[in-house]
């Protein structure tokens, strides 16, 4: 039996914020944001140095919008950038996200849409 593994990050991708304890996501969507981040860039999405911009200025934006920039607001600032990169790339739309959005919000709180799978999907 073999497991199929993840590829390792390339060197110029940042590590999960990590601290002595261990993961320093405050919320399971933040760590889903990273992810969604990280996995899109390696697929061709967009270069590293295009999210950087994008990045950068999100949290400028924000900061002159009269964000305290206390570090709560961080990975919302990923999800703001990624939307903006996906939309200029022609990925989606705003439409397509606000559905989305409106979707996810209608949904009773801590219910989600996956289906559990009976056969193992990563053991061969």
């Amino acid at each position: 039996m073999s497991l199929h593994l993840a590829p390792a990050l390339p060197a110029d991708l940042p590590a999960i914020p990590a601290d002595a304890e261990g993961p320093v996501f405050r919320e399971p969507w933040e760590a889903q944001i990273f992810a969604l981040v990280i996995r899109s860039h390696q697929r061709g999405a967009f270069t590293w140095n295009e999210w950087a911009e994008t990045l950068g200025a999100t949290i400028k934006t924000a900061q002159a919008s009269g964000d305290a920039d206390l570090g709560d607001t961080y990975y919302q600032h990923w999800v703001d950038s990624l939307e903006t990169l996906l939309i200029a790339k022609g990925l989606t739309d705003p439409d397509a996200l606000h559905a989305l959005e409106h979707e996810i919000a209608e949904r009773p709180t801590g219910r989600h849409t996956h289906v559990a799978r009976r056969v193992p999907v990563i053991v061969c």
